[in-house]
């Protein structure tokens, strides 16, 4: 049996890096983590190829070769996925959908021949049972959830892990919170089921075997949803790891600002090895957040947890939300006064979206608000707002103007940097130094630093870091990186001109 394992394109948006990794020489940031656990799931001695759209181009032999295509999409990844469906089906191959795209809308895809929804771990083995019956139905989905501790190391073999920056695994899934704009609840529950450390140690190795030396993501949508685990497994095991690895990479992962109110799950995450963390910040209205029942993040001193855990040693991303129902034409300023008083580097800034399988698509579609057609755009919404569309498209555009211009991150930038001294660890993160990376500096200085619209402030940062903390000349590259990855994106949003609907 012949089976292509698909993972569709992304859309140019801030977690694509897609102009960052032209820079550095990457052409992928992370890799598909849910094909590569498929493939291992799958039967050992079927042939397997998988094919990841965002590093390489899909040709028709390839197609022709298999005899199943077995396609995993996200939400953002709906243009692409819809195109390599249409592409997939004019070559008569049979094709096998899964994800989170699939989960709560396989009904949108008529061309699909198969759906293994929800968690593979239980509905892939019912396709394969009748897959060898020559009895397939057409829709394999369940309500149960998978038992972690028991899925099998992701087949690495598949993929160059070196054309990626980052290398991926994942310890848990689900999360305990309710947020209602988000889908984690309703696709893997509230009771966060986690891996045996030994698993996550397993993983690690194969990935530094694969040849995979720098950053890794823990792709948690809430690494710390089950905290008396985490302190009590995994944390002390990744620990001991990085005492034995004197090269052990850095880790990155999402977390609740939550992380703030306990000291000794941040110092255990810290000499484990964690250092970027992902907070979903949202909004500094407390209406806004008690509304969405962002109720993690009220009723907190959110500037001084942020300053708690950046002096702690973590580099915070914000990610930041406008467009909710008790939003005001003041969020706008609101929300760049936030962002620039908090030091925040890297921020995400989206128009609130409601996706399938959340609690807000639901109240959207009883109020008749949703928008039909809408490929999850980072810069789109599939709601029709309260506040009025023109303050919103206004607004919006201010917003993403002063937080990605070069200045605002110059400033944001320096700022951090002169409190920022990194993590007081038993075993600090190290580095070789490779050829590669001599490479990737001039690409850096050429690419940003001579070409980049950026460059004043790529030379200013540079500069100052130099003369005031040469220390941490590597978070100035990083955030002069970013800073280019911003205006970027920024001229895109520019580019497309992107309307909101009427309301």
């Amino acid at each position: 049996m012949n089976i292509l394992l698909l993972y569709p394109k992304m859309t140019d948006t801030f977690w694509s890096m897609n102009h960052l990794l032209k820079v550095v020489g990457k052409k992928g940031s992370y890799p598909p983590l849910g094909l590569l656990t498929v493939a291992s799931l799958l039967p050992k001695d079927w042939n397997k190829k998988l094919i990841d759209l965002n590093t390489e181009k899909l040709n028709d032999e390839e197609i022709h070769w298999a005899d199943y295509v077995f396609i995993s999409a996200m939400n953002v990844q709906s243009v692409s996925a819809r195109e390599v469906i249409k592409r997939c089906k004019s070559c008569g191959v049979n094709i096998v959908c899964g994800g989170t795209l699939f989960t709560h809308e396989y009904e949108s895809f008529p061309q699909v021949d198969h759906f293994v929804l929800n968690e593979a771990e239980i509905t892939l083995p019912l396709f394969l049972k009748d897959l060898e019956k020559n009895n397939l139905k057409r829709i394999y989905k369940t309500e149960m959830f998978a038992n972690v501790a028991e899925s099998p190391l992701p087949q690495w073999d598949l993929i160059n892990i070196k054309n990626y920056e980052y290398s991926i695994v994942q310890y848990s899934r689900g999360c305990p919170y309710l947020c209602d704009f988000c889908d984690v609840t309703a696709l893997f529950g509230r009771i966060p089921r986690v891996k045996s450390p030994a698993q996550i140690i397993n993983e690690l190795n194969e990935i530094l075997k694969a040849g995979h030396s720098d950053m890794i993501l823990f792709a948690d949508d809430n690494l710390i949803g089950n905290k008396n685990v985490l302190k009590s497994e995994l944390l002390p095991a990744l620990i001991e790891w990085r005492s034995q690895n004197e090269f052990a990479p850095g880790f990155a992962t999402q977390v609740t600002i939550n992380l703030a109110d306990d000291d000794e799950l941040m110092r255990l995450m810290l000499e484990a090895g964690f250092r970027h963390i992902f907070i979903g910040i949202e909004t500094p209205e407390e209406e806004s957040l008690l509304a969405s029942r962002k109720k993690q993040n009220a009723k907190r001193k959110l500037l001084q947890n942020i300053k708690h855990l950046q002096t702690s040693g973590f580099i915070v991303t914000g990610g930041f939300i406008v467009g909710f129902d008790t939003d005001t034409p003041s969020i706008f300023d609101n929300q760049i006064k936030f962002i620039s008083e908090s030091n925040i580097v890297i921020a995400t800034i989206n128009l609130l979206k409601a996706p399938p399988g959340t609690e807000l698509h639901e109240r959207m579609k009883k109020e008749n608000r949703l928008i039909d057609k809408f490929d999850f755009d980072e810069n789109m919404s599939n709601i029709r707002f309260k506040i009025d569309r023109e303050i919103i498209n206004e607004g919006y555009k201010s917003v993403l103007n002063n937080v990605y211009s070069p200045e605002k991150v110059y400033k944001r930038a320096i700022n951090f940097l002169k409190y920022y001294n990194g993590a007081k660890v038993a075993n600090p993160i190290k580095r070789k130094i490779k050829f590669s990376d001599y490479i990737t500096l001039l690409r850096i200085i050429i690419y940003v630093g001579i070409l980049g619209n950026c460059r004043i402030h790529f030379w200013k940062l540079i500069i100052w870091t130099l003369k005031k903390y040469p220390a941490k000349l590597d978070y100035a590259f990083l955030f002069v990186l970013l800073m280019f990855q911003f205006n970027k994106m920024f001229e895109r949003y520019l580019s497309l001109n992107h309307k909101i609907p009427e309301n």
